[in-house]
C-alpha cells in the first residue's frame, strides 16, 4: 500500500519561509518522480515544483521560480519542498504526488499523492 504523507505545512508571516516534507512508502522511490503541487479555495490545483527521479532535473512553475526549492533524499524516501519569501498568494494546501511520467507538470500523469498539508500566509 502505497503511502505520502506531507508534514511542514503552518502558518507563517509574508516574507518568512517553511520547509514541507512528502514522506514516502509502498513504493521504489527512487524509480519515481515527485512533483508538488497547491489547491488554494476557488482555484483548481495547480503545479508548483517537480524533480525527477536521478535529481538530475527541476521543474518550477514561473510564481515560485528563485523562491522555491525541491529536492529528494532517496535514501529517507523523502521530498522536501523549501519555500522562501513566502507571499499571501502562496497560501492553498500542498499536495506532494509520485509519478513515473515524464510529464511532470500535470498532476493527471501522477500515480499517488498524498493527502495535503494547509499552509497559511499572513500578509
Amino acid at each position: 500500500q502505497v503511502q505520502l504523507v506531507e508534514s511542514g505545512g503552518g502558518l507563517v508571516q509574508a516574507g518568512d519561509s517553511l520547509r514541507l516534507s512528502c514522506s514516502a512508502s509502498g513504493l521504489t522511490f527512487s524509480s519515481y518522480a515527485m512533483g508538488w503541487f497547491r489547491q488554494a479555495p476557488g482555484k483548481e490545483r495547480e503545479f508548483v515544483a517537480a524533480i525527477t527521479w536521478s535529481r538530475i532535473n527541476t521543474y518550477y512553475a514561473d510564481s515560485v521560480k528563485g523562491r522555491f526549492t525541491i529536492s529528494r533524499d532517496n535514501a529517507k524516501n523523502t521530498a522536501y519542498l523549501l519555500m522562501n519569501s513566502l507571499k499571501p498568494e502562496d497560501a492553498a494546501v500542498y499536495y506532494c504526488a509520485a509519478g513515473r511520467s515524464l510529464q511532470v507538470k500535470i498532476d493527471r500523469s501522477y500515480e499517488f499523492w498524498g493527502q495535503g498539508t494547509q499552509v497559511t500566509v499572513s500578509s
